[in-house]
């Protein structure tokens, strides 16, 4: 099981069928997102726990859960990553293509754009959070909840909007940003992996080694933390170690699974 995969793990372990938890450990101690606690019963129903890092194998042992069920494994969003990055490269006709301003690493100071994949996990009704957000950040490239930004009449003003995309469309947006800002755990993995820094529109993260590394900041929700966040992100350092791994995370998942007397 991988990321949002509680069902099939709970319907698994229900048929005494084996499971496998990819991107274990992943903790937010956070008991507000319902990630979390999906994460909490994926964990403890799992016959193997696949900790992309060594810090998601504490979590993991903090919690009581047996030593020899985990194995440190880095994690397979970096396979992912590295395996279609060149491919997101070759595609030349996207749609936005033509979109003035929609590859911030290349646009002058002045002009910066910014790409974002627009929060929407945090706080749905309450129009002090998508207000904040949005007024906080001048050009963002990906669209805002559309329902959000017509129910409490969101202006628009300076910023670009595009349709939603596939995976490869978004790496190839991720992989081009200036600065991403997001509240999706997988996005700030990516950005950490691409080399991109992040500012995380959340007050908690399951991705700690993100900022650990310098790579991503914690800004919550409020206008002014972000807009700060931002300025302080878009002039960071851009050199990192990516701590999730090498890209081989699926050679010792198997590894691992192979290896494992039941």
């Amino acid at each position: 099981m991988r990321g949002n995969g509680f069902d099939g793990a709970l319907a698994a372990a229900k048929l005494h069928i084996r499971v496998g938890h990819v991107e274990a450990g992943f903790v937010s101690f956070d008991r507000m997102m319902p990630e979390e606690i999906n994460r909490v019963v994926a964990d403890h129903i799992s016959d193997l726990l696949f900790a992309p890092t060594e810090t998601a194998r504490q979590h993991l042992l903090n919690e009581g859960i047996e030593d020899k069920t985990i194995s440190v494994t880095g994690n397979t969003i970096v396979d992912a990553v590295f395996q279609n990055r060149d491919v997101s490269k070759e595609e030349s006709e996207y749609p936005w293509h033509s979109t003035e301003g929609l590859f911030p690493r290349h646009c002058p100071p002045a002009g910066e754009c910014r790409f974002s994949r627009a929060p929407q996990k945090h706080h749905p009704g309450d129009p002090r959070d998508p207000r904040g957000i949005l007024t906080a950040r001048p050009h963002p490239d990906a669209p805002p909840p559309r329902k959000m930004v017509e129910q409490f009449n969101i202006p628009l003003s300076g910023i670009t909007v595009i349709e939603p995309t596939g995976f490869f469309e978004f790496l190839h947006l991720e992989s081009n940003a200036r600065l991403i800002l997001t509240d999706s755990g997988g996005v700030q993995e990516e950005s950490c992996i691409l080399g991109v820094p992040c500012v995380t529109l959340r007050n908690t993260t399951e991705r700690p080694e993100t900022i650990d590394v310098g790579a991503n900041m914690l800004v919550g929700t409020g206008c002014d933390r972000i807009r700060a966040g931002v300025n302080e992100m878009v002039n960071a350092r851009w050199v990192w170690e990516n701590p999730y791994g090498d890209g081989r995370a699926r050679v010792r998942i198997v590894e691992s699974i192979l290896g494992m007397k039941f």
